[in-house]
């Protein structure tokens, strides 16, 4: 009786409290609504990125996945990998690129692995409303890109792009594949071995052979099997993909044909290229296959006492630059946009370790602007001087 008593009178003199001091009231509230805020955002930071990827995917009943112009094995990778978690979701998923696939790596890559990948020109030709960006995180490279807000983006690259409802890009991670690698793992997916069947394994969701392998491959491209700019998390997700990893497709993909050309301008870059100090530039001059001059790049960056080099060539009047770099002075990606900073269509950009950059033709000549146009001796000295901080 005395303990009710005092409960009552307990209850009564807050009621009296909160009638003579209205603004404790509020005050209290509101402490209660940042609380139970602080709460939600700390237990939607701990949900694992792979289930939140997972759940706004499984809402969907189609989603295109939109992959950069000209894809590498990483966004291939990366693109298989998302198609494969929609798929178990009962998710229409399509694969898109503008662009082409030239590079003889990225052919083997598409034919070992079987993939169903739909060329794209206008934005129109987009299957889906729901667009999913990996291994870029803004749309480029076809007439209406510009006009896209997409769903959700995953990516390792540097940039402000961003998903309508989902963002993850994380720089600090060597490749795409990775992250995707890691989504399965979030949602406690099993690789499946070569040898065996989805069905012969436990559990809600699976990872294919097919998948897994492509998975692989896109993390050992993207890191120069594991050597250039590699992370923990790079190393851990090769090791959750490993028992699902077709040996012998995987090695079919890494030791393709090498086309005559790549050759050719391999040796042209070796033969006409410029040194100053430990930086190296090399114009291969007009080309048919534009991936022949990234290859050519990491050829000459081999080279003795170099440590950092761009290499020029051209196809259909659009000057390609391609770079490396192996020196902690020269970010690469950096250097080519100083570069092409102020030159007339010129766009650059990339990681530390590697970068690259464009110069499109000029439209309209008697465009009025305070872009400039340059030759390619004009462009070499320029990018020596960006390699050495000097722009």
């Amino acid at each position: 009786m005395g303990i009710t008593t005092s409960g009552e009178r307990l209850i009564a003199d807050a009621e009296t409290l909160v009638r003579e001091n209205p603004e404790l009231a509020v005050a209290t509230a509101i402490a209660v609504v940042v609380v139970l805020a602080s709460a939600y955002a700390f237990l939607r930071i701990r949900r694992s990125r792979g289930v939140r990827f997972r759940r706004l995917i499984e809402d969907r009943e189609e989603i295109t996945v939109l992959m950069h112009p000209n894809p590498d094995p990483d966004a291939m990778a990366a693109a298989v990998g998302v198609v494969e978690l929609a798929d178990q979701l009962g998710v229409e998923a399509t694969i898109q690129y503008p662009g082409q696939i030239r590079h003889q790596e990225n052919r083997a890559f598409r034919t070992v692995l079987e993939l169903n990948l739909d060329r794209i020109d206008h934005v129109t030709d987009l299957t889906s409303e729901s667009v999913v960006l990996v291994d870029h995180n803004e749309p480029r490279g076809f007439t209406g890109s510009d006009g896209i807000l997409p769903l959700a983006v995953v990516d390792h690259h540097p940039g402000d792009g961003a998903g309508e409802e989902f963002t993850d890009v994380r720089t600090d991670y060597g490749s795409t594949a990775s992250i995707i690698a890691e989504y399965f793992e979030d949602n406690d997916a099993t690789p499946v071995p070569p040898d065996r069947h989805a069905s012969e394994t436990a559990g809600n969701y699976t990872l294919s052979t097919q998948a897994a392998t492509g998975l692989l491959y896109g993390i050992l491209s993207d890191t120069k099997h594991l050597t250039v700019g590699a992370s923990e998390a790079d190393f851990a997700a090769a090791s959750y993909l490993y028992p699902g990893v077709d040996q012998d497709r995987l090695d079919r993909i890494s030791n393709p044909a090498v086309d005559a050309e790549v050759l050719e301008v391999k040796a042209r870059a070796i033969a006409g290229r410029k040194v100053k100090g430990s930086f190296g530039v090399s114009d291969v001059g007009s080309i048919n296959n534009v991936d022949a001059i990234p290859q050519a790049a990491d050829e000459l960056i081999q080279l003795e006492g170099v440590t950092a080099v761009v290499v020029i060539g051209e196809r259909d009047d659009t000057i390609h630059l391609s770079g490396r770099s192996r020196d902690d002075r020269v970010h690469m990606g950096r250097a080519i946009e100083e570069a092409l900073s102020g030159v007339t269509n010129g766009d650059g950009g990339g990681h530390a370790r590697m970068g690259g950059g464009r110069i499109e033709p000029e439209v309209d000549p008697t465009d009025d602007s305070t872009s400039e146009a340059i030759d390619r001796d004009e462009l070499s000295e320029r990018l020596f001087r960006a390699m050495a901080g000097d722009v």
